[in-house]
């Protein structure tokens, strides 16, 4: 059986793996640890195989006052929780950094690669990066360090941009149909990533993601279909959209931001046990939503 601490109390990401690992109780032991005081540096971590570390500033800010809490939470309390851990015998430490390392969506298709160097654009970004690094100066044989690299992940009572396209998909009769591409990550595929890392005892940089790419409006279509909705897509405001890359909130929305197919194989089992529509219909489905959807 494997002794998993996760750090991080009620995170989603974190919550979602406990519950997703629940269906194999003869397998996996899953504990957390709040990280908000410091009475985790308390806990005696000897008692575990892996530490899934998750706890952290998720959100983009350009408010300069909170710099330095970005640096002391997403850097600098990851590299103390990766030394306790290596200190006390923990065999596996999982870290949670972000696609965001390469910087922000851009206007034009942007395919991130292998040979694509990070090149953050806000310090959530950096304080991301600069935690990576600190990390894997601490591996060695006895301590493997994974890195997961994840674009936008998404789910049933996730956080962020997906919840607030949720609601426009539902309430709006048209939807800008511009073209662009992003890399996504449905959380039941990251759950099993994750259990896969832990099983096969992996250690270095992965970047997970669906199987598909996705074209915001016919996500937004998609998750009207699913609530019973009809949702008209049009190109009449595309000039003006268009115009107006650069501004954070469109470049989030209709920018373009991808990873290389390539780079998100993973031969040792299949993650990605949720096809696209099938993880919006987990993302949004409860009684109320409208299953026959024509997959």
């Amino acid at each position: 059986m494997k002794k998993v601490l996760i750090t991080g109390a009620n995170s989603y990401i974190g919550t979602s793996f406990e519950r997703w690992v629940s269906q194999y109780p003869d397998r996996y032991k899953v504990d957390t640890v709040d990280m908000k005081d410091g009475s985790w540096r308390d806990k005696d971590f000897s008692y575990y195989d892996v530490v899934f570390h998750v706890a952290g500033i998720a959100h983009v800010s350009s408010d300069p006052k909170l710099k330095d809490l970005y640096y002391r939470v997403n850097r600098d309390l990851t590299i103390e929780t990766a030394k306790k851990a290596k200190a006390e015998g923990v065999k596996q430490f999982i870290f949670m950094s972000s696609i965001i390392v390469y910087g922000d969506s851009s206007k034009g298709k942007r395919v991130i690669d292998r040979n694509t160097i990070p090149s953050p654009s806000n310090f959530y970004g950096d304080s991301k990066l600069q935690a990576e690094i600190g990390l894997k100066a601490l591996e060695d044989e006895n301590f493997k360090i994974v890195i997961l690299r994840p674009p936008m992940i998404y789910g049933k009572g996730s956080k962020g941009n997906y919840p607030k396209l949720s609601k426009a998909a539902q309430i709006l009769p048209i939807f800008p149909d511009i073209e662009n591409e992003r890399s996504m990550l449905h959380i039941d595929n990251l759950c099993e990533f994750i259990r896969l890392m832990i099983d096969n005892e992996e250690r270095g940089l992965f970047f997970p993601q669906n199987a598909e790419y996705v074209k915001t409006s016919e996500m937004v279509r998609l998750i009207a279909e699913v609530h019973g909705k009809k949702i008209r897509l049009t190109k009449v405001f595309n000039p003006i959209i268009k115009m107006m890359y650069g501004i954070n909130v469109v470049n989030k929305v209709f920018g373009n931001l991808v990873y290389d197919m390539n780079l998100s194989e993973y031969n040792k089992g299949n993650y990605r046990i949720r096809g696209f529509r099938e993880s919006i219909v987990f993302a949004e489905c409860e009684n109320e939503c409208n299953l026959n959807i024509v997959y």
